[in-house]
């Protein structure tokens, strides 16, 4: 991944979405950021308890970063929904989450409309077709992952924008690595047919799960990125819930540039 410092803040792009210029996209470290402990650095959730001046602050960042006017955020609930950016959706560095559309996943074929994911130990999938010119966010934590939801988000953007999987350019964030993504009650909360992504005992693989949905969806192998970052191993750079429970969020963002 590249990583880039700018405008008071500090993300990482994916080299193959970097190279459409008709896009801007970056994952965001936790530093510099101007929230205060617990949830210092650049944290962008109004959901974690932290001070929401300080948030909006935040958020300002990324967006001077994206030279994005609007940052489109969901609220995040952990399901299977998809949701269609259309212009309509409540937007803004600092949209309250009260306001914001309900669903992991969000799509969008409007340039100016940048979509947000946040994280702290969940995937951010960042996808987008060249050809149809549609990007989407998908936060995909281990309930996505078994409800398929990265194959839901391409299925959507099929049906509403005619994209055809084969276009589609993916980049999987910084999140829970197969080092540390451990589930001792997995067999209550994953599904058996998923058990063969167990890396020992209690740890599973969540990286080649992603990988194999998004290849069965109809992906080229080749234009899937994994990031390898594992956020609870380096939980000095990315906010990590598994390493310290009350925590902030990044942000990963990806969107169509203003014409």
């Amino acid at each position: 991944m590249i990583l880039r410092t700018e405008n008071g803040a500090a993300y990482c792009q994916f080299e193959h979405l970097a190279a459409f210029p008709e896009i801007q996209h970056g994952i965001f470290l936790r530093e510099p950021g101007c929230s205060e402990p617990p949830f210092h650095g650049l944290n962008v959730s109004l959901c974690v308890g932290d001070d929401p001046q300080r948030v909006a602050r935040n958020r300002q960042r990324v967006a001077r970063c994206m030279q994005a006017e609007k940052l489109v955020f969901a609220r995040q609930v952990h399901g299977a929904s998809v949701v269609v950016i259309d212009g309509r959706a409540p937007s803004g560095a600092a949209a309250p989450e009260a306001g914001a559309p309900v669903g992991d996943a969000l799509v969008s074929d409007l340039p100016g409309e940048f979509l947000v994911i946040t994280v702290a130990d969940c995937q951010a999938l960042l996808i987008y077709d060249p050809r149809r010119r549609v990007v989407a966010n998908v936060h995909s934590g281990w309930r996505g992952s078994v409800a398929g939801l990265a194959g839901r988000t391409l299925a959507l953007m099929v049906e509403r924008f005619g994209c055809d999987p084969r276009d589609a350019h993916v980049g999987v964030g910084p999140s829970l690595g197969p080092c540390c993504a451990e589930f001792t009650n997995y067999r209550q909360e994953i599904p058996a047919e998923l058990w063969g992504y167990r890396r020992d005992s209690v740890r599973f693989d969540f990286w080649a799960m992603s990988r194999d949905q998004l290849i069965r969806a109809g992906v080229p192998a080749d234009q899937i990125a994994v990031s390898g970052l594992c956020t609870k191993c380096l939980a000095d750079r990315f906010f990590s819930y598994r390493a310290a429970k009350t925590t902030g969020r990044f942000a990963a963002v990806i969107g169509l540039r203003q014409v």
